[in-house]
């Protein structure tokens, strides 16, 4: 059976493996997904001290004010109120989307340096269990792993299992952005890796896309991010079959989209369950996301390309030795993501998955799909190799997603 197989008999195969799927997720985690308990945070003390405080004998903005609200406030700023700000309140500053990219890059530093601090007194903690101290190490050494060298972290939270983006390149003066949207279990001691899975981490995949850009046109000024700035789902449960916290990331992704410096195109590379997460934020896309392009997707919560309601050009790839191709492609009672973005029947570009060994092998160098992503992020669409069951992914008009309203 192929992944675009639609007889009666595969139909009915998965609809009874659908309905396992879910009582299983049901008997293992219950009518409701399990949430992290709430707690107060470092970040959250920063935001009520950021509330009441005032600069120049005027209040700070609400902190969850639009990007361009934000933007317009740091513009009426000196160098040195900026600074200040920064340095006073880095949880805050650093997480702002319409604060200057370079005084966030600062503000996080301040941050990380302070949780660096925080962690290494906590690893001396005798009251912790064996479990919590190597937590706690290898929380400690994520932070010093983000403070090496001269590293551009774009946001960083370390509340919960925290979140954190990170810029390859010059983003104030990019041609093209490029965003890598990664899937479940992303968080920040997923944020990057070593040895075999360097290039299924978040980090590790921006960083191959940077490089394949580069190449692929090397007198473009490109910048990719790497965007782990949201609360993913953990592992294949229920959080991963729904769509809740695909709509809170896509809140904070659009938030982002919308802060980026000057008007350069931007694409989106969707990961797994980041897809989805691209899927719902595509009605809302600033009019600059000129591409979206998922691999590995169960689906993008959506009947076919045209319900995405974008103007961006969307793209799919899938390798055949994928496991996501088993996943039941169904939507019932908000469980599961709808439609293959991989059948013809979609209207997605299909491309090239090639070299791409299972579903975390999509960013490897020398794969045909990092090739198809680089070509799509530098917009040399010409270059990009269609999947064979889409011989003429290059000809589908100028947006394959374009809205039907």
């Amino acid at each position: 059976m192929t992944s675009f197989d639609s007889s009666p008999t595969l139909t009915a195969w998965r609809a009874l493996l659908a309905i396992a799927v879910v009582f299983v997720m049901l008997a293992t985690t219950g009518w409701t997904a399990v949430r992290q308990q709430h707690s107060s945070s470092p970040r959250e003390a920063a935001l009520a001290s950021w509330a009441k405080d005032r600069i120049a004998g005027h209040a700070l903005p609400d902190a969850s004010a639009p990007a361009y609200r934000l933007a317009h406030f740091f513009a009426t700023l000196t160098a040195g109120q900026r600074v200040a700000l920064a340095d006073k309140y880095p949880l805050v500053v650093g997480n702002l989307d319409g604060a200057p990219v370079t005084l966030r890059y600062r503000a996080n530093r301040h941050a990380l340096a302070q949780a660096e601090s925080a962690e290494e007194q906590r690893t001396k903690d005798p009251r912790l269990s064996p479990d919590g101290r190597h937590e706690a190490t290898l929380r400690l050494e994520r932070f010093r792993s983000m403070l090496a060298g001269d590293r551009q972290i774009l946001a960083f939270d370390p509340s919960g299992r925290g979140r954190a983006a990170e810029v390859l390149g010059d983003l104030d003066r990019a041609e093209r952005v490029s965003v890598v949207v990664p899937g479940v279990d992303t968080n920040l001691l997923t944020l990057e890796r070593t040895g075999s899975k360097k290039n299924a981490a978040p980090v590790g995949m921006a960083q191959s896309l940077y490089e394949a850009e580069r190449s692929a046109s090397p007198g473009s000024r490109t910048a990719v991010i790497a965007w782990a700035d949201y609360t993913a789902p953990v592992g294949i449960g229920m959080d991963s079959a729904l769509g809740g916290l695909a709509s809170e990331g896509a809140v904070r992704l659009n938030s982002l989209l919308e802060s980026l410096p000057g008007s350069s195109d931007v694409s989106l590379f969707c990961h797994s369950y980041g897809s989805v997460l691209c899927g719902v934020a595509a009605q809302d896309l600033p009019s600059r996301v000129s591409d979206i392009a998922v691999a590995g997707s169960p689906g993008m919560r959506a009947d076919n390309a045209g319900a995405l309601h974008t103007g961006a050009r969307v793209w799919a790839m899938r390798d055949s030795d994928d496991w996501i191709a088993d996943v039941p492609n169904m939507a019932l009672g908000g469980l599961g993501h709808g439609a293959d973005p991989v059948d013809p029947s979609f209207g997605a570009r299909i491309v090239s998955a090639g070299d791409a060994i299972g579903h975390s092998g999509y960013f490897e160098p020398g794969t045909e799909s990092l090739s198809n992503f680089a070509a799509i992020g530098v917009g040399a669409y010409e270059s990009v190799s269609c999947a064979s069951s889409d011989s003429t992914c290059h000809d589908h008009g100028e947006f394959s997603g374009e809205s039907e309203n």
